[in-house]
This record gives C-alpha cells, structure tokens and sequence, in this order.
C-alpha cells in the first residue's frame, strides 16, 4: 500500500510534505494564469461581479502598496502616461522647429511662440477643466480617470488628427483653375468626423473598462469636456503660435502680440465651448446606452450622440468658412448662445434628477430597514454634501475620512440599486450590495451625516489657544504645602507673632447644658 492511501488520501494526490507531480504543477501555474479554474467562494464571486462590470472589495488585509501594484488601472496609468509623452514629443517634433524641404524652409511654430501661445490657451483649459470637474458631483470619478481623458484629448488626439486631417487636405486639394471655395473641402466634411472621432475613442475605452463606474449623463459628460478641453488647449497652442509667428517674420502685419490677442478674442473668448459642446452629445450616448437595458439602444445611441457631434462640429465649421460680418453675428446670437444655454439647462436638470434618484433609491433601503431613517436627503443635496464635508473638517482627520467614505458608499449603493432595478446589473450587484451596506455602518459613528447649523470652529480655536498659551498654575495661598510661608507663598508679607493667629468670635449665651 502507498504513502498515499495508508494517510488517507486518493492515489495520486500530493502529500503535504512529498513534491508534486508535474501535472500539479502545470494545474498551479494554469491557475496563476488565468488559464486553470478556481472554485474557491471567493474566486466565484470575483467571476460573478466581473461578468458585470462590478468592482470586488479591496482586501484591507493586504499592505497598501502591494494593493496599488496589483491594480490594473494603476500599470495602466503608467503606460498611458508613457504614450501621452511619445505622442506630444512627436507633435512637438513636428510643428515646432523649421524644417527644410526640397525648394525652400517650412517655418515652424518657433521655441519662443510656444510659452506665449500655452499661457494664453490656459486662460481657456483650465476653467474648462475645473467646470467639468464639478459637474460630477454625486459620483465623481478618481484623479486618474480625469487625467487619462483629459491627456488623451491633448496628446494623441491632436497628434492623429493632424496627421489624418493633414493627409485629406492634401487629396482633397485643388490644383490649376479650381473654385477657391473647395479649399474649405477638408475643415467642413473631413474635420469633424476625425477629430470627434479622435477624441471620443477614449470614451468608448473607458466605456468598456470602467462601465460601472458611468452612472450618469453627467459623467458623460464630464469625462467628454475633459478630453475635448485637452484637444482644444493644444490646438489653441498651434493657432496662437502660428498667428504670433506669422506676424512676427511678415513685414507690415504689425505687433506679433496684438495679433495673438485678436485671435484670443475669437477663439478663446467668443467660441471656447466648441469643443466641449461638440464632444459632449458622444458622452450623453454613451451613458444613455450603458444605463439601459435595450440592446438597439445600446447600440444606437453612442453612434447617434458621435453623429450628432459630428454634425455641429460641421456646422460650426460651415459657418465659420462661409459667413462673415454682420451674418456672422446673428449666427452666433442665434444659434451658438442658445446652444450653450441649452447645454448648461441640460446640466442643471441632470443634477436634480441624479439628487432625486439617489433619494429614491436611498428611501428603498430605509423602509426595508436596512438603513436608518434620515439618510436619503442629506446624501441626496449637494448642499448639505459639502457642508457635512466642511464640519468634518473640524472634527479631525477620521471624521474627514469617514464622511467622504459614507458619502461615497451610499451614493454608490443608489446607482447600484437603480440598474439592478433596470436590469442592467442581475443577482451578482447582491455581492457589492452588502459590502456596501457593511461600510456605512463601519463608518457611520464617525461620520457627519446630517451638518449642524454650525461648525466646531471652538476645537481649533481652543486647540490653538492650548499651543501658544503656557499653562497657568492654581494662585497660591498663605500657608503653603511646605508650612509657614510654603513652596508656594502668597504675595506680601505673611503675618508673624499673634497677629498671624486667627480666633472665631465667643458666643455669650453658650453655657453648659443642664443649667
């Protein structure tokens, strides 16, 4: 009889201590692969939440930088960050020294036009930038989302379309006695489409990675402003710069400064949202199809928000290629301004309704009980949000923590009760569901849930006051711990002789009882 069965064990199985056989060890690294199946609990829920696009909870028990080193999204931040710095250098390379070409110099941008035309072009990004971070305010997404869209905009896309748009200009252009008009062929019917198209990719690809994660048309469309915003600095970047050069080598164009302030006003000032209007009906449909259970609508909205960005990118091309003057004015008044006004309405709306949701939702877990009473209207109003954040502040690094990690758990909770109702997450969001509900009340003693009507200024102060004052000693007093006179002795001369002995007044009437 075998090792194997004299221990109990079936006949070719490993014993604990003896090596396993070769066939154990392709089974092991299979595993290790991916390629071998675990059937461990744990292995299945994990199958179950990425079947939808589900986050597993984060395993507290694993040290932090050993958490941050086996995350996906971290090495692909990396490599992204790697890609968005090859592509600016290319594009750098490419527009920005002259170059010579057979029959004379292409005149490039110019080493001294580029920080000029970049501090003008951040007058325009930034508050962009900024604007489109605040518009995601119930779920908004990690620092790394924002910048990958963001250096996505900038970098790749406005080198691929410049190399795309490049490209069709030339076979679109016209040679001998053509109609000038057909100069415009490339910007009108070839632009838009490129350059939309560039700058949406990276939507469709955190689309697929990070679906979850796109709760809402705000996310949409921030996560499209971002990109757009980067495109838009870096060809404002080319535009000033060629402008500022162009002026400064052509004699009589006048002050090459002037000339860059002009084109600021227009670009910069009158038609900054272009960009981010445009890219912004790709972002809508994209979040309309991931919040939707249809899959004709999943299929048909993303085009249909491209198509509808492509097609006022056209538009707003056309106009600028053909209408001059006054024309060119009552486009704008009429057409530009109410689509913008429109868009910021659009905003505003979503931003309620998100707050509704996430009451509703919120309610759904307090009638069952499951939550207390109380929750859904201060987690649902962004108002009371930030004030709850602003109070925790006073309260001290733990209650800073726990209020973000409530806030962020129970709104988490809404959206996933709201596509479990849709039918877009099935049986498997119940796994996230009580690992969501675990964190509120792990974190719920030291949270500020509902704000006070005023904050707990008097910590700070009094713990500023506990700083710089010294600490103040009981006032002494006659006589002192050590006797006569004392450690401590009182201010002044402590009486002497009979003068220091006190006697208590003698009352007449006492007698001695029984007289």
């Amino acid at each position: 009889m075998s090792v194997a069965q004299n221990s109990g064990q079936p006949t070719g199985a490993p014993t604990p201590d003896g090596p396993k056989k070769p066939s154990d060890r392709l089974r092991t690294f299979g595993t290790l692969l991916g390629r071998g199946k675990d059937d461990s609990p744990q292995a299945r829920d994990r199958r179950r939440l990425a079947r939808t696009g589900i986050p597993a909870a984060a395993d507290q028990s694993v040290p932090l930088p050993r958490r941050i080193l086996t995350n996906r999204m971290f090495w692909l931040g990396i490599v992204m960050l790697i890609a968005y710095a090859v592509f600016l250098t290319m594009l750098y390379n490419q527009v920005v020294p002259d170059k010579k070409v057979p029959g004379g110099e292409l005149i490039g941008l110019g080493h001294e036009a580029v920080p000029i035309s970049a501090k003008f072009a951040a007058f325009t990004a930034v508050p962009l930038a900024l604007v489109f971070l605040w518009v995601d305010r119930f779920r908004p997404q990690r620092l790394p989302i924002w910048f990958m869209a963001f250096g996505w905009g900038a970098c790749i896309a406005t080198f691929v379309a410049a190399q795309v748009n490049t490209w069709a200009a030339s076979h679109l252009s016209i040679v001998g006695d053509g109609d000038p008009a057909t100069g415009t062929r490339a910007a009108i019917y070839v632009a838009p489409f490129v350059e939309e198209a560039c700058k949406a990719t990276v939507l469709f690809w955190m689309a697929i990675l990070m679906r979850y994660r796109w709760v809402s048309r705000l996310t949409g469309i921030a996560l499209a402003g971002l990109s757009a915003a980067g495109f838009a600095f870096v060809e404002n970047i080319l535009y000033y710069g060629r402008a500022y050069r162009y002026a400064a080598n052509t004699f009589g164009a006048g002050n090459p400064v002037d000339a860059l302030h002009q084109l600021f006003f227009l670009r910069g000032v009158l038609t900054f949202f272009g960009h981010p209007l445009f890219t912004s009906m790709t972002g809508i449909g994209l979040a309309i199809a991931l919040r939707s259970k249809s899959k004709v609508v999943r299929v048909v909205a993303p085009l249909a928000g491209y198509c509808c960005a492509a097609f006022l990118h056209m538009t707003f091309n056309t106009v600028s290629s053909f209408v001059t003057g006054s024309q060119l004015l009552m486009m704008y008044v009429f057409l530009a301004i109410p689509a913008v006004v429109a868009m910021i309405t659009f905003i505003i709306r979503q931003l309620f309704r998100e707050g509704r949701l996430i009451r509703e939702r919120i309610t759904d877990y307090e009638r069952v009980g499951w939550l207390p009473e109380g929750d859904a209207r201060p987690v649902s109003r962004l108002r009371t949000r930030l004030r709850a954040i602003w109070q925790s502040i006073f309260l001290g690094p733990d209650a800073i923590v726990a209020t973000f990690r409530f806030q962020r758990a129970e709104t988490e909770l809404a959206y996933l009760r709201d596509a479990m109702a849709r039918g877009v997450v099935d049986d498997a969001g119940q796994l996230r569901e009580k690992a969501l509900l675990a964190t509120i009340r792990s974190v719920r003693g030291a949270a500020v849930i509902q704000p006070a009507r005023r904050a707990a200024y008097s910590n700070v102060t009094d713990a500023f006051k506990r700083r710089r004052t010294a600490p103040a000693y009981a006032p002494p007093q006659y006589p002192g711990p050590a006797g006569l006179g004392g450690s401590l002795p009182a201010p002044g001369l402590a009486p002497i002789g009979p003068a220091s002995t006190q006697l208590s007044e003698v009352n007449p009437n006492w007698k001695p009882p029984g007289e």
